[in-house]
């Protein structure tokens, strides 16, 4: 038998051990709080379980697992650019233009962008300057009036 057979066989009958050890040992004992949505077994704060959550958090994410995998999937070529043919090169550059052109997609779909009430509040504040500044005498004339002496 080689190895890698050996290797398969002995991975598969250790994780059916340790399932079988797992559902033998553990306790199980379930209850109405436990199987619930919210499965800390804690009961929610004012439903906070059940509060809409933006999409666009889970598509962000999902981007960078994305690219977090280019980089587990180009590294093994990198290391071994020197022995590669221009095969490999070849293979690397269709995937990278892959990836690029999904992204440049989501950028011109606008599926990144996201929608918050902050970025919303910013559209309606004015932050013009005023437009005419307060003489530096108008303080004091409003200080004579309430009684006030100037030093």
């Amino acid at each position: 038998m080689s190895s890698t057979i050996f290797f398969f066989l002995f991975i598969i009958i250790l994780a059916i051990l340790l399932f079988s050890l797992n559902l033998l040992f553990a306790p199980h004992r379930p209850y109405s709080d436990k199987n619930s949505a919210y499965e800390s077994g804690f009961a929610s704060f004012l439903y906070q379980n059940r509060a809409q959550f933006n999409i666009s958090f889970f598509k962000i994410a999902l981007l960078f697992l994305i690219f977090d995998l280019e980089i587990f999937l180009v590294f093994p070529y990198v290391v071994s650019a020197y022995n590669n043919s221009v095969y490999g090169l070849f293979i690397l550059l269709i995937f990278l233009t892959i990836l690029t052109v999904g992204f440049c997609f989501e950028l011109g779909r606008k599926a990144l962008t996201i929608q918050s009430r902050q970025s919303n509040n910013l559209h309606s504040i004015d932050i013009s300057p005023p437009s005419s500044p307060v003489p530096y005498s108008a303080y004091f004339a409003s200080s004579k009036k309430m009684g006030f002496k100037k030093n």
